[in-house]
């Protein structure tokens, strides 16, 4: 699963990808081999089981503070998008492409009204436009995509279709638009969602690009992170995109604080969990740092509950792509050959299965399934059980 960071240019968008993925503990291995420049590795925060086993995990990838755990994901960040940037304005196109491989959209947008539709310095600028200027570059991104080939598409699918056992209009959908990350549930959703003629080679362009764009909503949802909230304008910024973008979740976050917090906690002045409401400082601290923190721990933290950064991730994977947290586990036995307790936490899709969770740890364990037996009651599972949040599961094999 890739998260992307989209949003127009001096918003804050590297400082939230250093803050996201600047971590407070030494790393040995990433779980991604090559990382390109603009990809790194983040991590959602999930409350780790190894507290109700009464032990201490060693994770083998992410890392645990005092029994949070850390899960990695992959974030990227793109160069800032400018309006036009779907007709190629300010290499748009470059960077919109880089988009196709992302399954969610994080929007950093500046709250506190500083900075103009293009990100140079203003005041009182409404964040409200940017967000509708990227809904539209994204739009007419797909849009344009769609329209690139949609007549011959159109017609040869209403054909196939038609024929028997051909595949439906939804599946030519998902596998001409693969690139984009459109799966065959998603294209069934749109099209049940709108009310289009039958033969979509009779679309108007209007009707093509209602479908693209619920499409593209659909396929790539989006979150909001109201960036710079400790700004004084940025308060009834916030409230103003709440009210007019509804269905979007807005969350309030300061990325400079998370960094600056990030970064104390790793030269271990403080103690700070991120995601959580307050840090401990620990080390010796001269006066501008203990101003620079108290002014953080007022400003964000006492207001907000948070920085925000960590919440805007969690809430990507867990609530928008609906992951689930699942840890290898048997009720007898919490380590792995190794002696490592609890090493792993895995990320599986919404809907997922014991069977599904088999073959993602090894195509063998898929293969020689017998059953799943949940760690916490000992009681066994059967191919068909729909996993759910941090279960701890071990799989029994022929």
């Amino acid at each position: 699963m890739l998260l992307g960071l989209v949003g127009k240019p001096s918003v804050g968008k590297s400082t939230f990808f250093k803050a996201a993925t600047l971590a407070e503990v030494e790393i040995a291995s990433y779980p991604f081999t090559t990382i390109k420049p603009n990809h790194g590795v983040g991590y959602v925060k999930v409350d780790c089981i190894d507290k109700e086993f009464g032990v201490q995990c060693n994770p083998s990838h992410g890392f645990c503070i005092n029994h949070k755990r850390f899960v990695p994901i992959e974030l990227m960040d793109v160069a800032g998008l400018v309006p036009g940037a779907s007709e190629g304005k300010g290499l748009g196109n470059q960077f919109l492409d880089d988009l196709r491989q992302a399954d969610v959209f994080i929007h950093i947008v500046d709250a506190s009204g500083t900075t103009d539709i293009e990100g140079k310095q203003t005041e009182g600028h409404n964040p409200c436009e940017d967000i509708r200027f990227l809904n539209e570059e994204l739009d007419k991104w797909y849009y344009n995509i769609f329209m690139k080939v949609w007549k011959t598409f159109a017609r040869k699918a209403e054909l196939e279709s038609k024929q028997q056992g051909g595949p439906s209009f939804s599946q030519a959908v998902a596998t001409q638009f693969s690139g984009l990350k459109v799966n065959e549930e998603q294209v069934k959703k749109v099209l049940l969602k709108l009310s289009l003629p039958e033969s979509p080679s009779n679309w108007s362009e209007e009707q093509i690009f209602e479908f693209a764009s619920e499409l593209r909503k659909e396929s790539k949802p989006m979150i909001i992170a109201a960036n710079k909230c400790d700004h004084p304008q940025a308060k009834e910024n916030i409230e103003k995109m709440k009210k007019e973008f509804p269905d979007i979740k807005i969350i309030p976050c300061s990325a400079d604080s998370e960094l600056a917090l990030r970064e104390a906690a790793k030269a271990g002045l403080i103690e700070y969990i991120p995601g959580e409401s307050d840090f401990k400082i620990i080390g010796e601290l001269n006066d501008k740092q203990k101003q620079a923190l108290e002014k953080i721990r007022e400003n964000v933290l006492k207001i907000y509950g948070s920085t925000g950064v960590q919440d805007v991730l969690n809430s990507a994977v867990f609530e928008l792509l609906g992951y689930v947290a699942v840890f290898p586990a048997s009720a007898t036995k919490l380590s792995d050959s190794k002696g490592n307790i609890l090493p792993d936490c895995f990320l599986l899709p919404p809907g997922s299965t014991a069977l599904d969770f088999a073959y993602f740890l090894h195509t063998d364990f898929g293969k020689n399934f017998i059953k799943a037996i949940d760690a916490r009651t000992k009681k066994a599972l059967g191919k068909d059980y729909v996993l759910k949040h941090r279960d701890a599961l071990e799989i029994v094999t022929h």
